[in-house]
């Protein structure tokens, strides 16, 4: 009797983490905590907004955001949420401006520039001002790049757009267009 106790108890137990795991690991980037690391922060509650200062660091899932400046908007609190503050404990970032020395990386794909909106119901990462996104080795440049975080796409634009290639028999720079090569072993 006390196997079987032990069995079903140890069961119960995997069945859980499992299921925990299944859980963390289907939500959405957005439901997933932002971890921030800086050398100072300011909140004001009149913008709903924070703004963290030196060596900004920003985790989230599998994206990480570094930056000199960052500035966190966050939603309004509703006049219910207010009195039930059990139901709803914390706010709702709607959106990130990061301004100087910016990176950005999921998995293998790593964006740069010097300023940087991430709109947080769209999973869109905006770089701008000397914007460049690398995969591997190939790197492609514009005055701005969109990341689609949920669809793990960008999209490049700008009257200057310009992509770097590597490959063992061509390297060289276009201007005017956007390329792409995908390397070959």
């Amino acid at each position: 009797m006390k196997n079987t106790h032990y069995f079903s108890l140890r069961f119960s137990r995997v069945t859980a983490l499992c299921l925990l795991f299944l859980v963390y690991a289907v939500l959405p980037v957005s439901a997933k905590p932002i971890h921030i690391e800086a050398d100072r922060m300011t909140s004001t509650e009149k913008t709903n907004s924070v703004l963290f200062e030196g060596d900004v660091d920003a985790k989230q899932g599998d994206v990480r955001i570094r930056a000199d400046k960052m500035t966190v908007f966050y939603s309004k609190k509703k006049e219910e949420t207010k009195k039930k503050e059990a139901a709803s404990p914390s706010q709702q970032v709607e959106k990130l401006v990061c301004i100087g020395n910016v990176q950005v990386t999921k998995g293998e794909w790593l964006g740069t520039g010097k300023k940087m909106i991430y709109l947080a119901k769209d999973q869109q990462v905006i770089l701008l001002n000397n914007a460049k996104a690398w995969q591997g080795q190939n790197m492609v440049a514009g005055s701005k790049i969109i990341y689609y975080l949920d669809q793990g796409r960008s999209e490049v634009v700008g009257s200057k757009t310009s992509a770097t290639v590597t490959d063992k028999s061509k390297k060289g720079k276009k201007k005017s267009r956007v390329n792409m090569t995908i390397m070959q072993k």
